[in-house]
């Protein structure tokens, strides 16, 4: 199999298919990424330890900072104890919770968590003036995206003409 064939049919699992966790499995969120394919994650009860991710997600699907996951546990692992079994999306956190699969402790984590991407997905931007029928200047950048991963670093008209006089 090719790999945008295996590609095409990993995303249409995690995307389309409806999962609920076994008495086996655990729901549990995304802390970090340490690297080598392993992330620390943090169950409902508080426990934090380390989860791997099988090969046929590597480099298919991408986990982040606050996502949501279910587990698989190992029982010879010292310190990954689990392995990836199935990325949670936002549907999928939905239905989990609709159902009562959901933990408890998770609920208002997955609520900010939606309120906080809706937020940053659609970043305001200044309203531009209206003009008098003239064309707006070339120097006007307000109408350009504005990344929201990066810090926003403003510059004042006093202090580029004081380098300018310089």
């Amino acid at each position: 199999m090719s790999q945008a064939t295996k590609r095409k049919h990993v995303v249409k699992e995690v995307l389309g298919e409806h999962m609920v966790p076994t008495d086996r499995q655990q729901i549990v969120r995304v802390l970090r990424t340490p690297g080598n394919n392993l992330h620390e994650v943090e169950t409902a009860q508080g426990q934090r330890f380390l989860v791997s991710m099988p090969s046929k997600y590597r480099k298919n699907i991408w986990i982040k900072r606050g996502d949501f996951l279910i587990v698989d546990p190992i029982e010879e692992g010292e310190k990954v104890k689990a392995e990836i079994s199935f990325v949670l999306c936002k549907d999928h956190v939905r239905s989990l919770q609709k159902e009562g699969y959901w933990p408890e402790a998770f609920s208002e984590v997955a609520e900010k968590g939606s309120s906080n991407r809706n937020r940053q997905t659609q970043p305001e931007l200044p309203a531009e003036p209206q003009s008098s029928g003239e064309e707006s200047g070339s120097e006007d950048d307000s109408d350009l995206f504005v990344n929201t991963n990066r810090r926003q670093y403003y510059e004042s008209e006093e202090e580029s003409e004081e380098e300018e006089a310089a």
